[in-house]
């Protein structure tokens, strides 16, 4: 087998989605593909890059030196073609139209953007509905989107828009400081069955349904409910009052007198999504973007104290 840049885009996925089926949903190819596409790989270089775990697959030693290699020889080939000008900026500036949604990894992927693609012109959308981000997409009003969707509900789009799981993540709860559960290490949802809450509408994707959902599992219906689409900072102003609780990101940064805790069983889940407009993302790109937005969250996991210490309890990487 003559080794390809897409082999190392496999290797890629397969290593920032933790598994093998992951990572064929990501890339659009069947597991058993995905499988046969490994061996393939393994075989040319004549030793496991992979080993199987509980939760998926991780790196062996010689896998993650590969695998820095690969990262580097895709980063050089996104770079063919840029040529500094008399005036030592970058020739040949190419716009990019992004749209995101409430997602934690932008400002991050952002950052690592401007650095790894200085000649990428940047405009930025927020767009709150990951359904009206897949209109926009299939419209060509953007090139690239971060969106969101649940286990079961994933993201629905034509062949003219192709994407990649980011991270699927737990959902927790913040709460006030001073909350009856203020000492419990995590919470059910039936515990705060009386207890008002603020939820974001309906994002198209099949938020709050997974929530509803979720509490009727448990056995209540949410006694009182503030519709809240606004910024993190006055959500968390308001929860520190006590007006009410509300299911957050795992990663997001609590203020003086929020409480941020995992739901015992872990009954939410949010996947955070690439997508983007193939004939409008050159292959390279995509991967650049990907890379920066994993990067990216991976930043936040080393900021957030009350999900790691959640995630060495009882997750690996992502979600099975």
């Amino acid at each position: 087998m003559e080794l390809e840049l897409r082999h190392l885009r496999v290797l890629c996925a397969i290593a920032d989605a933790g598994s093998v089926g992951r990572a064929a949903s990501d890339l659009g190819y069947s597991q058993p593909a995905m499988s046969t596409q490994l061996r393939r790989i393994e075989q040319h270089f004549g030793h496991p890059l992979f080993v199987r775990n509980t939760s998926g697959v991780e790196l062996t030693r010689y896998g993650t030196e590969v695998l820095a290699q690969a990262r580097d020889v895709l980063a050089r080939a996104a770079a063919i073609g840029r040529r500094p000008a008399p005036d030592g900026t970058t020739t040949g500036r190419r716009p990019l139209r992004l749209a995101a949604t409430n997602s934690p990894v932008l400002a991050g992927m952002l950052i690592r953007l401007r650095n790894q693609l200085p000649e990428l012109t940047l405009t930025v959308s927020s767009v709150y509905p990951s359904s009206e981000i897949v209109e926009l997409l299939e419209h060509g009003e953007v090139d690239a989107a971060i969106a969101a969707d649940y286990p079961g509900r994933e993201l629905r789009h034509s062949a003219t828009v192709t994407h990649r799981g980011i991270v699927t993540e737990p959902s927790f709860v913040a709460l006030p400081a001073g909350h009856r559960l203020r000492h419990a290490p995590e919470v059910t949802l039936a515990d705060l069955a009386d207890d008002a809450w603020f939820l974001t509408p309906d994002d198209g994707a099949g938020w709050p349904g997974v929530f509803y959902a979720a509490c009727r599992a448990a056995g209540f219906t949410p006694a009182a409910v503030h519709e809240f689409l606004g910024d993190q900072q006055q959500l968390q102003n308001m929860i520190a009052e006590g007006i009410g609780v509300s299911i957050v990101q795992a990663t997001l940064r609590p203020i003086p007198d929020v409480l941020v805790k995992p739901l015992a069983g872990t009954p939410l889940w949010c996947r955070y999504v690439l997508a983007w407009r193939r004939e409008s993302v050159a292959d390279e790109v995509a991967d650049t973007l990907f890379g920066s937005a994993a990067a990216a969250y991976r930043a936040l996991i080393a900021q957030s104290p009350h999900f790691r210490t959640w995630a060495s309890r009882t997750w690996s990487v992502t979600r099975p």
